[in-house]
């Protein structure tokens, strides 16, 4: 539901969901959906191009994508990655992001979703971020009120991760108020799981290390297993998948009593 008009930071937020789930807005339709004036509107969507949130259009604003992005531009394997349950991925970023407050510290995995949390973080001031991600610290490279520390560590390519021991070790002293876990597979039994080793590492100690823990994963990882052990589902607070995952394909994590959440 809309914002109160009067209210400037939710009305902004609300803009910067908008973005981040249709990519584009119109200063019209804002102005219907928010009951404000089209001058507020604009003024809200210039305030936020000097934020560097957006960019504004005739009539409207666009999201700013990436730029850092363009080499993989004709990469099939990371379009296809990308592609992948997009607009799930959309839904539970925006769900994820939801349960940040302003003054915690927020650990981000890499991954496709997890970029999407981080989008949807972009609307909050005063938080940290702790990532061993690339992509993470460059969507939020402009933002001079969110403070972003980046483990250090070795590149792996194009998943945009910084693994190995500096990684592990950077990552033991840090501690965070939540952390947002994407997987290559999540099973009730057998846990959460990477098909890289020294991810896999890192991510338990990033995990061991955080208090609150939410593992977002569309269906597909569901029941999946891979390669190496991140840590036990048991250890998982909550679970943020998409509406078409199964009753049966959440019960088992229900069942360990993971709160699970279908957006």
């Amino acid at each position: 539901m809309p914002p109160k008009t009067d209210n400037l930071v939710a009305r902004q937020e609300y803009i910067l969901r908008q973005l981040q789930e249709t990519g584009a807005v119109t200063v019209d339709k804002l102005s219907s959906q928010l009951g404000a004036s089209i001058a507020t509107i604009r003024r809200d969507l210039e305030d936020l191009e000097t934020r560097s949130l957006l960019r504004r259009t005739r009539g409207g604003a666009v999201a700013i994508g990436p730029l850092f992005y363009e080499p993989f531009r004709h990469d099939a394997s990371f379009q296809d990655r990308v592609s992948s349950f997009a607009e799930e991925k959309r839904r539970i970023g925006i769900a994820a992001a939801k349960l940040v407050q302003t003054g915690q510290t927020v650990a981000l995995s890499g991954g496709t979703t997890t970029t999407e949390v981080v989008r949807g973080l972009k609307g909050l001031s005063g938080i940290t971020i702790i990532t061993n991600t690339v992509n993470v610290a460059m969507e939020l490279s402009n933002r001079k009120d969110i403070e972003v520390i980046v483990t250090g560590g070795h590149l792996r390519g194009n998943w945009f991760t910084l693994v190995g021991p500096l990684a592990t070790n950077a990552a033991k002293m840090i501690f965070a108020d939540i952390m947002f876990i994407g997987v290559d597979g999540i099973e009730a039994k057998r846990g959460l799981t990477s098909t890289n080793p020294a991810e896999a590492e890192l991510l338990r100690t990033l995990e061991e290390n955080s208090t609150t823990k939410v593992v977002v994963a569309d269906r597909s990882k569901l029941g999946t297993i891979s390669k190496f052990l991140i840590c036990q589902s048991s250890e998982i607070t909550m679970l943020i998948t998409d509406s078409g995952a199964s009753d049966k394909a959440i019960a088992p994590f229900a069942k360990l009593g993971i709160e699970v959440m279908r957006v």
